[in-house]
């Protein structure tokens, strides 16, 4: 059997991390994509062989088709891609201003657009893959202050059924992972200093917990997987129940 490739960006940190641990785990070949060199050749130490890394700022968009030949090029295809990689910005609504709103939505929306695309162009030429987007609990109901960020990951979820359907019949299956409140040291962190928003987020949540890092990794892996051969298009809440909680 083939070898998989899979690229998976932001993959050094957070739930990338995770991601691209459960990928290798599953014996799938991993090249994470990211700008800190410093934590993708840690990453990369920690996971093996079957890891590997290439470092690129996905604000570069005009990058993005060069980066994406080199991976093709060094690792004969590209069966999975993984859209982590994005950033924030808190801050209330009428003092975001317009260069601080552009700026997230460059990140995660035009890089996603533009590494989907070319991408893409190499599992069409192969015969399929799979497209893993990253959205948000912020796509699925209104929350203060990440007004950019809303916007963002609400066209991540547009987007990812549009693909799908322009692109399943060519063999590429498009899906997204919506995580909701996820257990990391900076949002153990952030509910622990604020009593009555951790109250808030876990009253909502019918499980009553947050999730954990592992959790995001195994739906992005089933997604990817030929688990999932026939399920395209689909937002996948991955949240304890939170975005149905009363």
């Amino acid at each position: 059997m083939k070898t998989k490739v899979a690229i998976v960006t932001g993959g050094a940190a957070g739930l990338g991390l995770a991601i691209t641990r459960k990928l290798v785990h599953e014996q799938i070949r991993t090249i994470m994509i990211g700008r800190n060199e410093e934590a993708l050749k840690a990453a990369a130490a920690e996971l093996g062989s079957l890891c590997s890394y290439k470092v690129l700022d996905l604000q570069h968009i005009d990058a993005i088709p060069a980066s994406v030949a080199e991976i093709v090029e060094e690792f004969g295809s590209i069966d999975i891609l993984v859209n982590n990689a994005g950033i924030n910005h808190k801050k209330p609504f009428v003092e975001v201003t317009d260069a601080e709103f552009y700026h997230v939505i460059h990140t995660n929306v035009l890089a996603v657009f533009a590494i989907s695309r070319e991408v893409s162009k190499v599992m069409i030429a192969a015969g399929g893959g799979a497209i893993v987007n990253i959205s948000s609990m912020a796509a699925q109901y209104g929350i203060p202050k990440v007004i950019a960020y809303t916007a963002a990951k609400s066209a991540i979820e547009g987007m990812t059924k549009a693909m799908a359907v322009e692109l399943s019949p060519l063999g590429i299956r498009v899906n997204c992972v919506a995580p909701g409140f996820i257990k990391t040291a900076m949002s153990a962190k952030a509910l622990d200093s604020d009593p009555e928003r951790k109250h808030k987020v876990l009253s909502r949540t019918p499980m009553g917990h947050l999730g954990l890092p592992e959790d995001i990794a195994g739906a992005v892996y089933y997604l990817s997987s030929e688990s999932s051969k026939y399920v395209t298009g689909v937002v996948m809440a991955v949240d304890g129940g939170n975005s149905i909680g009363f």
